[in-house]
């Protein structure tokens, strides 16, 4: 072989290494991922129970219930539909009905959502981008804000 020759097949091997490296990493980390998804994303697209996933929009207004061993009960909406949650645990402390939230965990076959996390907003002006973004699109924002134009280029921070 000669020096070039040895030099290819070095590179070569090298990226198939890299490449290799890059597969198992994306592999390990896709069972991990959790996407965001609306209420109106999860009728839309028929998702099937049992997939882990995020939820997130509005805690609709009246429909928090308190139940026994720090068991809560709630509905999160984007305005256009609306998915029942039940959680057991601590909420936190911005918890509250009309206020955005992000809850992670599963569709049951009921199509109730069963979170065992649960993110409120930050301050008055936090909202998840991709709830904001979700409630822009459903045409369902505070009022006062002006109507998001879908056709405008996305602004990057």
């Amino acid at each position: 072989m000669t020096r070039k020759q040895r030099r290819l097949t070095l590179i070569g091997i090298a990226l198939a290494v890299l490449g290799l490296a890059a597969g198992l990493v994306l592999y390990s980390l896709s069972g991990s991922i959790t996407l965001f998804q609306s209420p109106t994303d999860i009728v839309e697209k028929n998702l099937q129970p049992g997939a882990r996933m995020r939820l997130g929009g509005l805690v609709e207004a009246g429909s928090v219930r308190r139940g026994q061993n720090m068991e809560v009960a709630f509905t999160v909406t984007d305005g256009r539909n609306a998915i029942p949650v039940s959680y057991r645990g601590i909420l936190p402390d911005l918890f509250r009905e009309g206020q955005g939230v992000v809850t992670e965990g599963v569709l049951g076959p009921d199509r109730a959502f069963r979170a065992d996390s649960v993110l409120a907003r930050h301050d008055e002006n936090y909202m998840p981008k991709e709830v904001a973004d979700s409630l822009k699109r459903q045409g369902h924002w505070k009022p006062g804000d002006p109507a998001p134009n879908p056709n405008a280029p996305a602004r990057s921070n």
